[in-house]
Order: structure tokens, then sequence, then C-alpha cells
């Protein structure tokens, strides 16, 4: 266990913890819940910078990373929803989880055929995640109500936006093996 796996297990271990610290009956917990969120965004860069710099790059990381991410970024979809009530927001969720299970599919059959790398992470995706985060812990430390809300909404919307844009990235990378005779679909 090296030090960025470690780091993603405290990410895997945070998610039940934003979802408790989510429905506490507490003013602060809208405060917690986005540090919390923040603190698990940060390992996610941290992990990975670190398992480069440190070539501790392993199964474990290579496979909980992203689990831990999604998991995470789909908990607090799911809380939001439920306590927004706004139809924007579910569809802006719907897109960004479905985004999320089409690209992971994709990734894992490229992957089978021995073409992970055309579907390597973008700089859309890269903008795409940032978003999502900044939407996502504006969203968490704010009530529904409140004006912070308004623009944390404004934001998931842009980044449901920018998840569409990126799985068309993706979608157009990898579309000439999805569509080649040789390959092994069913």
């Amino acid at each position: 266990m090296n030090i960025p796996n470690m780091l993603t297990s405290v990410r895997i271990i945070l998610i039940p913890v934003l979802v408790a610290t989510y429905y506490l009956p507490w003013d602060g917990r809208y405060v917690t819940c986005a540090g919390i969120f923040a603190v698990a965004a940060f390992t996610d860069w941290l992990d990975g910078y670190l398992a480069r710099k440190l070539n501790q790059a392993t199964p474990f990381g290579a496979f909980f990373d992203p689990v831990a991410d999604k998991v995470m970024v789909s908990a607090a979809l799911v809380m939001l929803v439920e306590s927004y009530g706004s139809i924007l927001m579910t569809v802006a969720s719907v897109v960004i989880v479905s985004r999320e299970i089409v690209i992971s599919a994709l990734r894992e059959w490229m992957a089978e055929m021995g073409k992970r790398a055309s579907v390597a992470v973008s700089y859309v995706g890269k903008v795409k995640t940032a978003m999502q985060m900044l939407s996502i812990f504006m969203l968490l430390g704010s009530s529904p109500d409140s004006e912070w809300a308004i623009w944390g909404e404004a934001v998931l919307i842009l980044a449901a936006v920018l998840t569409l844009w990126s799985m068309y990235v993706y979608m157009k990378a990898a579309w000439p093996e999805l569509t080649s005779s040789g390959s092994n679909g069913k």
C-alpha cells in the first residue's frame, strides 16, 4: 500500500461520510459537505500526481481511482437532485452519470481490443471534470434556496454540456473500431 493508494482509499472512505453528513439535521452540514468533497477532489488530483511522479502506479490504483471518483460524484449528484428538486439539475445529473457509464464501458471494450490509447483522457474531459467538481462543491456548500446554489446549478449545466462534448470526442475517436466489421461486437 503506497501513498497514492492510501489517498484513493481515503476517498472511498469519505463517500459514506459525505452521505451521512449531508443528512444530518445541522446547519453546518453544507459547509462540511463542501469541505469533504473538496478534500476528496484534491486527493483525486494528488494520488494521480504522486503515482506518476513517484512511479507508483498499481493495479489497485488503476481500478479503484476512477471507481472512487465516479461513486463520489454519483452519490453527491443523487443527494443534490433529491434536495433541489430541479428538472435542469436532474437532466444534467443524468447526462453526467450516463456519460460516465458509457465511457467506462467504451474504455473497457477498447482495452480488450488493445486500443485503450484511442480513448485517452482529453483536454475537454479535464475541463469537464473541473466544472463538475466546482459545481458539486458549490451545490453541496449551500442550501438549495441560496443565490450560491443558483450559480452552482448554472455551472452544473455547463458541466453537462461539456460532458456531452467530451463524450462526443471519445466516441469519435472510437467510432472506427465500433463500426469495423472485424470487431468482436455482439
